[in-house]
């Protein structure tokens, strides 16, 4: 009796004994690492609230959270209305050759970043790129797209629309698709207009799914570090440093107590943020 109440137990071990091992003790080593002065070798020095004090009095720090939110804004709200506009149009519209919009939607995202980075330094490189002989062609000046402090973040803010617009299309298209269908029949024959339909019906019926949608993406916004470490190096001047590029100075440097504690920073911050933007988008009146 005793080894049938165990069973269940033993069963789910494993998946315990992995979480436990790769990822409770990583966390609270870290924290307890954040809390630390350690250079990666030698013994670690106890300096308690210290490396948080450090980082929150640091104006390289606030910068590196200032350059992610202005990214966060360039990037999360117009994907949201593009990406419910282009899913909307997928589901919907009898559009000639939808299936193949929906490849070329994904086929960014599944593309390898740093590919895709390097192309983007070649478009729009200030002197031989695409763009700007575009421009030439019209007898406009060059731009500093990548040089230039007023440019830079627009133009990784585009690389990262770019390559991860077709996730956002996805998980909007999942959400409209679960929208059944005689809720759109009940508004027409009530005389509803489609963009009266769109307002009062696509819109609240896909919270939750523009709600994943805006968690997933702070998370990505925040930890963006391919994209400014490929294309700009944090420049020019520090104003693509995003946060999570600065984070990954302090690792580089060796000062893995003040990463551990950058990161935990982080964490706080997207936790607040996503809990905001879940509360802001939550369903009204049991809408999916």
């Amino acid at each position: 009796m005793r080894s049938a109440r165990l069973s269940p137990y033993l069963f789910i071990a494993p998946f315990f004994a992995v979480f436990a091992a790769f990822g409770v003790y990583p966390l609270l080593y870290a924290l307890q690492l954040s809390l630390t002065r350690w250079r990666g070798a030698g013994e670690a020095h106890w300096v308690g609230l210290g490396n948080y004090l450090y980082l929150l009095t640091s104006p390289d720090f606030w910068a590196s959270l200032g350059n992610s939110a202005v990214m966060w804004l360039l990037i999360v709200p117009v994907q949201v209305v593009a990406g419910l506009g282009a899913a909307v149009l997928l589901a919907n519209a009898k559009l000639r050759l939808r299936g193949l919009f929906r490849v070329a939607f994904i086929a960014p995202f599944v593309t390898p970043l740093v590919a895709m980075a390097q192309v983007w330094i070649v478009v729009f490189d200030q002197d031989y790129g695409l763009v700007n002989h575009v421009l030439g062609l019209f007898g406009l000046p060059a731009v500093g797209w990548l040089t230039s402090t007023v440019w830079a973040k627009p133009t990784l803010a585009l690389l990262f629309l770019w390559k991860t617009t077709g996730f956002a299309i996805i998980i909007l298209l999942a959400g409209l698709q679960a929208v059944p269908g005689g809720v759109y029949e009940a508004a027409s024959i009530d005389g509803a207009s489609r963009w009266r339909q769109f307002w009062s019906l696509t819109v609240p019926l896909v919270r939750r799914s523009t709600a994943f949608l805006v968690v997933v993406q702070t998370l990505a916004v925040f930890q963006m570090f391919a994209e400014p470490f490929v294309v700009t190096d944090g420049g020019p001047y520090g104003s693509t440093t995003t946060a999570g590029l600065y984070l990954y100075d302090h690792i580089t440097a060796s000062d893995l107590g003040t990463g551990a504690a950058n990161s935990f920073l982080l964490v706080l911050l997207v936790f607040g943020l996503s809990l905001g933007a879940v509360r802001l988008l939550r369903p009204k009146d049991g809408a999916s």
